[in-house]
């Protein structure tokens, strides 16, 4: 995988340039026979300009794959490359491929969020007749803080961990074995940009709120604003691949799996709340298993803001040390459709490093969805 700030590193670099870069990295390492990919399943986001080309189609000939091998681009928000590995597993298990790549992609230096959309309503006057509170999710955020009754300081705090982990994390070499090197016009990228050592809680209590304008204090005078651009995700450009194989293929291939899926997840949850849906994800995908939170030994929430994986620790009463152990997207960043890949490649690389055996990932998703995955580390 390889992650850049926005108007960073990766901003000059086309994202089907950036994602095919990975691409020949994941065969680099693998030393995997490129003709045998069924297809390239890639998790986009914002599907116009650059990224509207099927991007995973575009970087398969951009990496010098065979004319044969095909890719689609699917979109879920935020977990849309999650749902990519889902899909790749569901069709290795059904029997409709044999070698598949997982994949996410998002350069929002060069497709800003939101910019697809055309200041259209996405929602139709059914639905906002249905739930007339719907918000964005910043609002939402504040929602969620207030549900679980968490203080500004609680998400200023976990933000500063998150920064404090990561550096950690980077610093002990812990992410060399994830980041594949990129070219950029400008040179080589081969370290996240985002990670901010020595942010504190204190120096984040002195930013001001990000989502409450006039407006939004006129319509939700109940919300006691704590959410900011230093306890919420930041935005990164970035591309990660897996890839995905039926096992009795891999071991004809000679190649050792370094883990497995064992259950997967998705549900919907309320639409306003929006972020809350890991919670009834992770009940799902635990039942599937038949296991409980006491049996992972890590648990990635996708910090998209603070509140979101605070709200999911107390829901379950989790193990704060298992917890986004390496710092999450508040400072490794949320390149949209790459993060649920780049969580997963975390996750897994961490298993391994520690010893551990299960591990759990799940992200809150626009409209309320989640997705939830369990893996076993080989």
């Amino acid at each position: 995988m390889g992650k850049g700030k926005v108007g960073g590193a990766l901003a000059d670099l086309h994202p089907v340039d950036l994602l095919a870069q990975i691409l020949s990295g994941l065969v680099d390492r693998s030393g995997l026979d490129t003709a045998l990919v069924d297809d390239v399943i890639v998790g986009v986001v914002s599907q116009v300009g650059e990224q509207s080309g099927t991007v995973g189609r575009q970087a398969a000939l951009a990496a010098g794959f065979p004319e044969h091998v095909p890719g689609v681009t699917v979109e879920r928000k935020c977990g849309s490359s999650q749902q990519a590995v889902d899909f790749a597993v569901q069709g290795v298990v059904a029997g409709a491929y044999d070698v598949v790549i997982a994949a996410g992609l998002e350069s929002m230096s060069r497709i800003p969020m939101g910019v697809n959309r055309l200041d259209q309503d996405p929602h139709g006057t059914l639905v906002r007749a249905r739930y007339p509170d719907l918000t964005n999710q910043g609002v939402a955020a504040e929602l969620v803080a207030g549900r679980w009754g968490l203080t500004r300081g609680q998400l200023d705090r976990y933000a500063a961990r998150s920064h404090e982990r990561a550096d950690a994390a980077r610093r002990g070499g812990w992410f060399d074995g994830e980041i594949v090197p990129v070219t950029t016009p400008a040179g080589v990228v081969d370290r996240d940009e985002s990670i901010r050592p020595g942010t504190s809680a204190e120096t984040l209590a002195g930013l001001r709120t990000a989502f409450d304008s006039d407006s939004a204090r006129a319509e939700r005078p109940d919300v006691d604003w704590k959410v900011t651009a230093g306890n919420a995700s930041q935005i990164t450009d970035g591309a990660a691949a897996v890839l995905i194989m039926n096992e009795d293929v891999a071991q004809s291939l000679g190649l050792t799996p370094i883990a497995r899926i064992v259950a997967s997840a998705v549900v919907a949850d309320d639409p306003v709340l929006m972020l809350t849906g890991p919670i009834p994800a992770t009940r799902k995908v635990l039942d599937r298993a038949g296991m409980s939170v006491a049996d992972l030994d890590t648990y990635e929430v996708n910090e998209a803001f603070a509140s979101v994986p605070l709200a999911w620790r107390d829901e379950f009463g989790a193990d704060d040390d298992k917890l986004n152990p390496v710092g999450g997207a508040i400072a490794l960043g949320h390149p949209l459709g790459a993060s649920g890949v780049r969580i997963m490649t975390t996750l897994i690389h961490h298993l391994r490093r520690t010893g551990g055996r299960y591990g759990l990932q799940t992200m809150c998703e626009a409209g309320g969805m989640a997705n939830a995955t369990i893996v076993e580390a080989l």
